[in-house]
Order: C-alpha cells, then structure tokens, then sequence
C-alpha cells in the first residue's frame, strides 16, 4: 500500500535515477541544448566499436567498463556534435554534461549544485575506478572536455538543499544513487555470495565484489561498477527484458496487459519447443554482441500464444542465468538471487527463473528496492537506519529446464552467427 504525505512531512529527499541516460545543458540557464540520449539509444554504436579497436583494454582497466554504445560518454560527445556551436560553448565552460541525477539536483537547487554521485559517475566511462576521478585520457579518447563534467560526491552525503519555492521550506539532499546500485543497497547485499536482479525495461544483476579495486577485476563478460556503499559490484546487463513482454502485448497483440501475458505463460506449462532469443536491443552481458537481433524458432501449425509468452519468460530467465554463471566464474557460488522491480511481481517469472538457476530466488515484501535503497543511503546520512519489514516470498526450483535451456542456447549461438554474416 502507498500511503500519501503531506509536504509538511517530508524531512529530506534522497534520488534514484537510470543511470546512463545523458544531458547537456546551459550552466547558467540550464536549458538543455537538445533531448537526452536513452541509456538504450544504440546510435554511437559505430564509435563504440571504433574505441574497442583503438583503446578497449584501457578503457576496461581504467573504467571497469567495455565500450559499448551504452555508456553515457560516447552520447555527450554524440550531442556536442550535432548541436551547432555546442563544442565552442563546451570550450567556454558554459555547459554541464551529466546524467539524470546531476540535472535533477541542478534543478532541485536552483544551479546551487552541479554533482553526481560515484555510481552514475562509474557509468560514463570517463571516470577512473582506481584513482577515483575523471580520467584525462578517457575524456580524451570520447571528446568530451573534462571541464565540463560534474563534482563527484559519495552516494550519502548531503548534496545541498532543494530551492524553498519547490517545497515550502528547503529540504536537505542526503542521497544520490544509480537505480541499480540503489537495489543492491536496497537488498542489503554487501558481501559476496548473494546476488539481486532488477527486473525492469531490461534485466541487471549486481553483487557484491569487495572495497578493493586492487583484488577486483573487470571479469569476462562483465563489468566492475561503483557501489553505493563505496565499494565495488560485478554488473551484468540483460538489455531486453520487460520490452520483450511489451513487444509481445503492444507490436503482436498477444494480450492486453502484461500480466494477462505472465497468466498465457502460467497456463501452457511449457514452451513445447518455441525458443524466444530477446535480442531486440542486442545482447549485453556477458556476449556483447550490438548486431545480435532476436528470433523466434520451433514453431508449427499448432503453436499457441501462451507457449510464445511462455517462451518470452523463459529467454529472460535463460539470460540473467548466463549473467549469474559468468558472476560464478570469477568468484565462486552464487547461494540465492534476490529480486526487484516491476516484473518480479510475476510469480511464473519467478518460479521460471528459480527452475532455470536451480535456487531460491527471494522477492521481498517492498518490490521497489531502489527507492528503498536511496531512502536506506538517505538515513545514513543523517546519521540514522531505516527498518522496514523482511517480510519476503521464496521460490524453489520445482523443475529442472536443462534440455530447455541447452535448446535455448544453441538458438542464441546461431542467431549471433547468422548477425555475424
């Protein structure tokens, strides 16, 4: 249940934003000088793939990142470029370029504060997780000027206060956080050993890689990103993952809502062989392969719509288990997986995925573990904790899909063969 509040009882404000979506604006106005560029947007696709050749270990050493069209770096320098007098007025020192949490606490101060945090900063691929700052040779190699980034701050701090015509009064800024750090936070995951997806647009699961940069390092497949706790997390980002559910309902018209889609899929039982590949943004971790595109295979004259939405539950379990094999790769058993975000409110997705990793996946009482999370980062700011229930829901494999998933990877293999030609 939502209880609303009164502005009255609002004691401080904490921000969770997606994180690689980019913006530029006017520092003194802060009019943007265009639209931001989605964290999903693929159109610096072509200068990604040209970093990769020229200074890809560098970048991966130094950001814990692989260059890829998602990262926000490459859509800065995209937006200086096609916006007519925007590199001189960048030379200028008359532009902020940041994500979505820099522009909101510009706004929210009324241009007192022009900052991110460490775990949005980790995601441009400018930023060095060794030395903790903006890297000279990162920001050269994308052609953004440095001058133009923001001042990175912990993720609990106190970032300043809100304007007092927005809420009254002013009100203290005491967290900042990337959505997805802001769930691993939320689940309480600060040691190895557990891991949470983020079942949303796409699917992202974190754990926990220690404070030490020195002992972590980017692992295959993956990437290292800042923790909000002010360690390290192992990322792997399963780009498709709800807008497959969304493209089933809106472009097939297979059913009217997405639950109606999860209900399809509780009702044929299985797949009976249809095999999904949600490659409809390319695949991310850990193939990272942009020219992938999605498929659906194994039909026949009797295939039904629930078995494609069945199919649809099964890719994204079969992908986030390939982003949790890679995780164990590099540091040992993953025990549980703990889960958040608008589709773990489906129990076939749940227990499709508890039978695909073969152990228990959690869903806690609050699904909405970001903003918990930035709430968490918030109260420890002021000096303070936030308990809330550990009320939670367990999943337990039931069944095994093995023949299914090694039916589904081979489907995979082959589509990236055929993008590959």
């Amino acid at each position: 249940m939502v209880r609303a509040v009164g502005v009255g009882q609002i004691r401080c404000v904490a921000l969770a934003n997606q994180r690689e979506t980019s913006l530029i604006w006017d520092r003194a106005t802060r009019e943007p000088i265009g639209p931001a560029v989605v964290w999903q947007c693929r159109r610096t696709a072509d200068a990604a793939a040209d970093l990769l050749v020229a200074h890809g270990d560098d970048v991966r050493q130094r950001s814990g990142l692989r260059p890829d069209a998602y990262f926000s770096g490459l859509k800065f320098a995209w937006l200086l470029d096609r916006v007519p007098g925007s590199r001189d007025r960048a030379a200028q020192g008359d532009l902020i370029a940041g994500t979505v949490d820099c522009w909101l606490l510009a706004n929210l101060t009324d241009g007192d504060v022009f900052a991110t945090d460490r775990t949005n900063a980790s995601r441009t691929m400018l930023w060095s997780l060794t030395a903790r700052h903006w890297d000279a040779d990162l920001c050269a190699w994308q052609r953004v000027p440095e001058a133009m980034l923001p001042e990175v701050r912990p993720s609990a701090h106190e970032y300043g206060h809100t304007a007092p015509s927005l809420f009254g009064a002013p009100l203290p800024i005491l967290a900042v956080a990337g959505d997805q750090q802001a769930a691993l936070y939320g689940h309480g995951i600060q040691e190895q050993g557990r891991a949470k997806c983020t079942y949303g647009t796409g699917a992202f699961i974190l754990t926990h890689a220690g404070a030490s940069v020195e002992t972590a390092s980017p692992p295959p497949g993956l990437l290292l990103t800042a923790s909000a706790d002010g360690g390290l997390a192992y990322e792997g980002g399963v780009f498709t993952a709800g807008s497959v559910v969304q493209w089933l309902r809106d472009e097939l018209r297979l059913a009217a809502s997405a639950p109606e889609i999860s209900a399809m899929a509780e009702a044929a039982e299985s797949s009976q062989g249809v095999v999904l590949i949600p490659a409809l943004a390319g695949l991310g971790s850990p193939h990272w392969d942009p020219d992938a595109r999605g498929a659906i295979l194994g039909i026949t004259r009797g295939t039904t719509a629930g078995e494609i939405a069945r199919a649809a539950l099964e890719s994204i379990a079969f992908r986030v288990r390939e982003v949790v094999e890679a995780m164990e790769a590099e540091q040992g058993k993953i025990d549980e997986l703990r889960v958040d975000g608008g589709m773990s409110s489906s129990d076939t997705l749940l227990q499709i995925q508890s039978n695909a990793l073969q152990r228990p996946v959690i869903r806690p009482a609050i699904q909405e573990t970001t903003a918990l999370g930035a709430a968490r980062l918030a109260a420890e700011t002021a000096g303070g904790s936030l308990d809330i229930s550990d009320a939670e829901q367990r999943f337990e494999p039931t069944a095994e899909l093995e023949r299914e998933f090694d039916r589904w990877s081979s489907a995979r293999r082959a589509v990236q063969r055929i993008s590959a030609n």
